[in-house]
């Protein structure tokens, strides 16, 4: 019999599909990831997300190539602070290096054999000057030559490109205002070009299937606070370290989601933008913006985000006694220090269902996906309950619900508490999403 998993696959990924579509991501690929057998699954990835409209900046990394490089000249490499030292003399080898491998990228993503995956793609590439850097300078009375840091990216220069369609591939170098060019950590390049273009998301490539813990088990998820708080009692090192360390420093800068995923599975990449788990560890920027439990102190924040919306009659009246109440059924949305969005979440558990109630987000941020963040975190804590269906009623949103998942019900189908309280004049639709 003809199995359908692969219809059923497809289907469910449409609403990321959706989500993603417009979105800039930056995807950072080293030395080791390009080495790798995968890579060219890799790259017919990459092709797909481009076809599917998501604007793409790639950047690379270069250092087991420089490496080969400079051992066949039997030029001895240093490293001081996780980065390599680049003297004067060693820096026509790694700019040979770094500029074979951006040519390499170029041919791979050009690729349009009639028998591959990429055939007709079409893809346009871009490289350029986009990266202004400076030296690293002298560090513990260690001059690092021409190592650099990223100082500033040209934003318009790189937006104009997604615009039209182009896939950027950034190098790890960087160029001064005097011509010199400075070798950079391309963990770096993809933190700071991520935060300068305010990308929806840093993917970062690791051999593993993402970070592990002390026992060798995939960590899921990370805030930003709980990711610094390990890089500070050193439990993570090396190049995991450098990985998680550029996640925290995109997210503090407005990078809504960092994501740290292996360059060796087959399909990782598509895994972690298309399905609800993903593959990888997601660190996300809490300290900047963060979806939580509600707390008492909460309650003026959410007043003031629902009585628009109560006198417009879209929303049911709460007093602020009943919130007082039911605080411990929110979840709110919070950026800096203010409440954006919140909703409520009231279980049934006689029939394992659950309600989204009071679900409200500031109009100035509707478009940015906090409705989605809101909505993913109440249907987090349903699983955690054993809620095997989630209903909402509304007046106002339908087809902002039948865009997520739900389905259109009846008020019979409702738990018996509610449906005893089901107010008629109000006339609210029905609507049900299965938690599977």
């Amino acid at each position: 019999m003809k199995s359908n998993e692969w219809l059923h696959g497809f289907r469910h990924s449409s609403p990321y599909i959706n989500a993603h579509r417009g979105r800039t991501v930056v995807l950072t690929i080293g030395g080791d990831a390009i080495a790798h057998d995968n890579l060219i699954n890799i790259i017919h990835d990459i092709a797909l997300l481009s076809s599917l409209g998501i604007r793409l900046v790639v950047a690379f990394g270069a250092r087991p190539q420089i490496q080969s490089r400079l051992d066949a000249t039997n030029e001895e490499s240093t490293f001081h602070r996780g980065l390599r030292i680049t003297p004067e003399q060693q820096l026509a080898p790694v700019l040979e290096a770094i500029g074979g491998l951006r040519a390499f990228l170029e041919s791979q993503l050009s690729m349009g054999l009639v028998n591959s995956p990429m055939h007709n793609a079409r893809i346009r590439v871009s490289s350029g000057n986009y990266v202004t850097a400076r030296p690293v300078g002298v560090l513990d009375g260690i001059d690092f030559g021409y190592t650099g840091r990223v100082r500033r990216v040209d934003v318009a220069g790189i937006e104009k490109l997604l615009e039209l369609g182009h896939i950027v591939l950034l190098p790890p170098l960087g160029y001064s205002p005097t011509g010199d060019a400075f070798n950079l950590s391309y963990e770096d390049v993809g933190s700071q070009v991520a935060a300068a273009l305010q990308a929806e998301k840093l993917i970062m490539f690791t051999e593993n299937q993402g970070l592990l813990d002390e026992d060798g088990a995939l960590i899921r998820e990370l805030s930003a606070r709980q990711a610094s708080d390990r890089l500070a009692e050193d439990m993570v090192q090396g190049h995991d370290g450098d990985l998680l360390r550029a996640a925290c420093d995109a997210c503090v800068k407005g990078v809504r989601r960092a994501h740290i995923i292996s360059y060796a599975d087959d399909g990782a990449l598509l895994e972690e933008l298309f399905t609800r788990d993903g593959s990888g560890t997601l660190v996300s920027g809490d300290n900047y913006e963060q979806i939580r439990q509600a707390r008492v102190e909460d309650i003026g924040g959410i007043l003031g985000l629902i009585q628009p919306l109560e006198e417009q009659g879209i929303l049911v009246r709460r007093s602020r006694e009943m919130l007082e109440t039911e605080i411990n059924r929110f979840v709110v949305a919070e950026r800096d220090g203010t409440i954006v969005g919140c909703a409520a979440l009231y279980h049934y558990p006689d029939e394992s269902a659950g309600e989204l109630s009071c679900f409200a987000v500031d109009q100035a941020y509707r478009r940015a996906g906090r409705g989605d963040d809101v909505l993913a975190m109440v249907e987090k804590l349903a699983r955690g309950q054993g809620i095997q269906r989630l209903f909402v009623l509304t007046t106002q949103t339908e087809h902002w619900f039948r865009e997520r998942g739900f389905q259109p019900s009846t008020a019979r189908e409702l738990p018996g508490p509610k449906l005893a309280s089901y107010n008629t004049q109000r006339n609210s639709k029905v609507f049900v999403k299965a938690l599977s």
